[in-house]
């Protein structure tokens, strides 16, 4: 039996909401943005109205402003998004047990083995969550995932387009091959440079030449655009598994000293540390990912000795790999720590130098301060040398942290912008 899946995509979903929300706003030039005080001044999204004046996503705001002096600018409520995204996760599950989602806003829905077509459970959905919801939605109907998400970005707002076995090299075949899903900038630009422009040039492309030029995901992209992705919509009580545990920040100003670095690390290797203990896992690879002024970026991997949870040696590995690696030749903007390579049942050998006692000593200091900051708030508890700058310190990233969608493969690296 051939599959039934849809893309479900929430138009314009935060400032959808927002507008629902207040409707004094719901006629004008809508953006939803990031603090420009703490230069996280970008468009996260726009309503309608706001795209007529060509503003774009991830442009900064003062951008989005030239172009539109009536716009207007709301911080993001991203419990009022989540609540919202749970409800439409509700209507999709009167359709099926088997909702995989990619971001708050999207959703694939395996709907195979229902009675009806596709296009019928796509329009019923639509209207359900105009109704029920009060914004729109744009689905893309097809027997894989990959031109199932091409059919919802294909026509929108408020739409449902089928891409079936006698229509997709019409529709798909014929776009750029920018549009198929992690082919961004780079990777085009690379594909163009072959005389590869639209899917259709990728689908007929050689695969052998496609894996000698971008390896593995060559073969991905071959799939992709020829219709050939089997992969499954999980279902909806699966748990991907964590990989890796990580917090960033952009600061309110630049780093300039190592002093500003450790400072920021600090608050970062706690955040983390904090949410390993809370899922039970402990790390061994220690990343640092360092941006500077020019946007340029980099990351750093090293080693701890022994699995931890310990936000100590976190953080005296982010610094070390930091001392060794960056030489100030521009100030940072922002940086991150990240912990992978989990082990939670690491069989635990005892040295003479006591560092298993010694960790075994943190660990418990350290949940004994979680318990602290969960009664009452984050800021309850610190260690004395964040007091020094609050400018720098004086960030939540544990209870601020957003969970934003995992690639669709975890090793396709094809889209390096």
């Amino acid at each position: 039996m051939e599959r039934t899946i849809l893309h479900i995509d929430c138009n314009k979903f935060y400032a959808s909401v927002e507008c629902l929300h207040r409707p004094e706003i719901r006629n004008k030039p809508v953006v939803v943005g990031g603090s420009e005080k703490s230069r996280h001044g970008i468009v996260l999204t726009k309503n309608e109205i706001a795209a007529k004046y060509g503003i774009k996503t991830a442009e900064p705001l003062w951008q989005a402003r030239n172009k539109c002096s009536d716009l207007v600018v709301v911080p993001p409520n991203f419990p009022l998004y989540v609540r919202f995204s749970n409800m439409a996760k509700n209507i999709y599950k009167d359709y099926s047990d088997y909702i995989e989602p990619f971001g708050l806003d999207e959703n694939w829905v395996d709907v195979t083995g229902d009675q009806r077509t596709g296009y019928a459970i796509a329009e019923e959905i639509r209207e359900r969550v105009k109704e029920e919801l009060g914004i729109t939605v744009s689905i893309g109907v097809s027997w894989n995932k990959i031109f199932a998400k091409f059919g919802s970005d294909y026509k929108k707002p408020d739409a449902v387009t089928v891409i079936d076995r006698e229509n997709y090299k019409d529709i798909v075949w014929k776009s750029p091959c920018s549009d198929l899903l992690f082919v961004g900038p780079a990777t085009t630009k690379k594909l163009n440079s072959y005389g590869i422009y639209t899917v259709g040039d990728l689908a007929a492309a050689d695969k052998g030449f496609l894996k000698s030029v971008f390896g593995k995901n060559g073969e991905i992209l071959y799939s992709f655009s020829n219709g050939l992705d089997t992969t499954p919509v999980r279902h909806i009580d699966d748990v991907q598994a964590v990989k890796s545990v990580g917090n960033s920040t952009t600061t309110p100003r630049d780093m300039v000293n190592n002093s500003d670095v450790k400072t920021v690390f600090t608050v970062l290797g706690e955040s983390v540390a904090r949410r390993m203990r809370e899922i039970g896992v402990k790390g061994k690879t220690i990343t640092i990912i360092l941006r500077d002024k020019n946007l340029y970026h980099f990351t750093r991997q090293g080693q701890l000795q022994a699995h931890s949870d310990v936000s100590s040696e976190i953080i005296h590995m982010a610094m070390k790999l930091f001392l060794e690696n960056y030489d100030w030749k521009n100030p940072l903007r922002s940086i991150g720590i990240a912990v992978s390579d989990f082990d939670v049942d690491e069989a635990v050998q005892f040295d003479f130098s006591k560092s298993v006692e010694k960790r075994e000593k943190l660990e418990r200091l350290e949940k004994a301060v979680d318990d602290v900051r969960r009664r009452f708030g984050s800021y309850s508890i610190q260690r004395a040398s964040l007091l020094a700058d609050t400018g720098l310190s004086r960030f939540d990233p544990h209870d601020d942290h957003t969970i934003h969608p995992i690639g669709y493969f975890k090793e396709f690296k094809g889209n390096k912008e």
